[in-house]
């Protein structure tokens, strides 16, 4: 089946293309950074870390204010980026490797609901962004956090003629620091740093790809948890943070989790820097290769911030939640689109946009035939960034019937214009909010506009039954006494842990771990 439609692909696309403006179809970088939050670099407001390079690409790009990311979490967003598609109809609607089912008792939650079942890899039978444009004479390459299936699912399986670390692990399993312990990332020297290990691998490819059009996809492992940084790079932001005056606390109690609510960890102001310099490396060997302007640029993240869960890295307020959560926080990401000859200059649009649309988009800019039986949830952006024409309102979609390991809890969105409900499955209880009026999401105004809420619901389960999507199913073992005791350890336990490990970070003596390579070293 997949031979076949690759045959079928090849033979509808090379007759469609064409190479009209410019001279010859524009190559393509798309830069994807995982679990990076929309407050999290200067062009989107953060007065604390320091992104000069992406900041000087955000002054040249379309910036979309309110661009989305497929999902709250990581695998079914880049499954949305890959695919065109919306997560239920993919099928990939939770991190590969989440537990599902009865299976989900294992973590001894005691949550009211078991998850839902979910496809554990890229259906072979998707056409991927990759598989389109190489059909088209494009030379593809990734290089980072694939996180789309294990062995027979890795990128070079789905259209990728060089994979630079890409596989089944969503997380840097040797950390950030060589040795990588990834099989697809040979070790070279102790203490590499990985996100610059990438961008130079990337610099790499191009330098060789150069004489044809290729498409080069950074995706990058940070700032996803564990979180590392240099030595160096901490105390920057140690002292920053000091001079920037400490807070007391650093936590709150959300629904079911802590949350971060100050932009102060220098660990993690590091590891961002860290992808800054990264970014940096591609674009300035773009400039010093004359490729910059035929070169289109992507750039965005996977999901939100981590304020709750994982490593309770980062604040997105004023913006309310974080990755896994059901508020924009956790779906709202940076979204960047730089065409070089449209000279955008850092103009806005305000036209909510997601992960589905940079295939189209992307498909529309190399003069190839959109495939909207492929791409199906998403659209061209090229009326936006070429004429400032903003095209026709529609639904987005978003379909979570998971628990995430950040506090959020399972739930379907659907937003339409400047209205946004949520669908929770626990209690079928619904949120409405006015996102013109309350970006951030403070005040839910379902009893207000019954007849708003009445019908994006009808709008949301007609897709969910149109799109065939699993749901959470009630556990008949629930037993909420433990529940009660969980809650309780988290107030007790972890608040107080949080609270401690954030001193200590905060602290002139503190260290890193042992393991951290090249702690010691400035990273070139």
């Amino acid at each position: 089946m997949k031979i076949f439609s690759q045959i079928l692909l090849l033979g509808l696309l090379m007759a469609s293309c064409t190479s009209e403006e410019p001279v010859r179809q524009p190559n393509v970088l798309f830069i994807l950074v995982d679990d990076l939050g929309l407050r999290d670099l200067g062009y989107t407001g953060s007065s604390y870390y320091e992104t000069p390079n992406i900041d000087r690409l955000a002054s040249r790009s379309m910036i979309f204010t309110q661009g989305y990311a497929g999902s709250r979490v990581c695998s079914p967003a880049r499954a949305t980026l890959m695919t065109g598609k919306f997560t239920a109809r993919h099928g990939i609607t939770d991190w590969i490797g989440a537990e599902s089912g009865e299976s989900w008792r294992d973590l001894n939650r005691h949550d009211h609901l078991l998850p839902a079942e979910y496809q554990h890899q890229l259906p072979q039978e998707e056409i991927t962004l990759a598989e389109s444009l190489k059909a088209n004479g494009y030379r593809t390459f990734f290089a980072g956090k694939w996180h789309l299936g294990d062995e027979g699912s890795y990128p070079e399986d789905h259209g990728f003629d060089i994979n630079k670390g890409g596989w089944e692990k969503g997380s840097p399993n040797g950390g950030y620091f060589s040795p990588f312990q990834n099989p697809k990332l040979e070790n070279r020297v102790d203490g590499e740093n990985l996100s610059m290990r990438l961008a130079n691998e990337t610099a790499d490819f191009i330098r060789q790809a150069k004489e044809s059009p290729f498409f080069a996809m950074l995706s990058f492992y940070a700032v996803h948890g564990p979180i590392q940084t240099t030595q160096e790079k901490w105390a920057k932001y140690q002292a920053k943070a000091q001079a920037n005056g400490v807070a007391p606390t650093g936590f709150v109690m959300e629904r079911k989790l802590p949350i971060r609510q100050t932009q102060d960890n220098p660990v993690y102001g590091g590891l961002i820097e860290s992808v800054d310099d990264a970014v940096g490396i591609v674009l300035d060997e773009l400039e010093r290769l004359g490729l910059a302007e035929n070169t289109i640029i992507l750039f965005t993240s996977d999901n939100g911030g981590v304020a709750s869960g994982d490593a309770f890295s980062t604040s997105n307020l004023p913006f309310r939640g974080g990755k896994g959560y059901q508020w924009e926080a956790g779906i709202r990401a940076p979204y960047l689109i730089f065409v070089p000859w449209q000279q955008s200059n850092g103009q806005q649009s305000d036209y909510p946009v997601t992960g589905a649309d940079f295939y189209p988009t992307i498909l529309d800019y190399t003069n190839c035939s959109l495939l909207t039986d492929q791409h199906h949830d998403g659209i061209s952006l090229r009326s936006i960034i070429d004429e400032g024409v903003t095209p026709a309102e529609r639904p987005l979609y978003w379909h979570y019937p998971h628990y995430g390991n950040q506090g959020g809890d399972p739930s379907s969105i659907i937003r339409e214009g400047k209205w946004k409900l949520i669908h929770y499955y626990e209690d079928d209880s619904q949120e409405l909010y006015d996102l013109d009026k309350d970006p951030y999401e403070q005040t839910n105004v379902a009893a207000n506009f019954p007849d708003i809420r009445s019908d994006m619901s009808q709008k949301l389960t007609t897709w969910l039954t149109e799109v065939q999507a699993n749901y959470p199913q009630t556990d008949d073992q629930f037993d909420p006494q433990l529940r009660s005791e969980y809650e309780e350890s988290i107030l007790t336990t972890l608040l107080p842990r949080l609270e401690r490990v954030r001193s200590e970070m905060l602290s002139e003596a503190y260290s890193p771990n042992e393991d951290w390579w090249g702690s010691q070293v400035t990273q070139d």
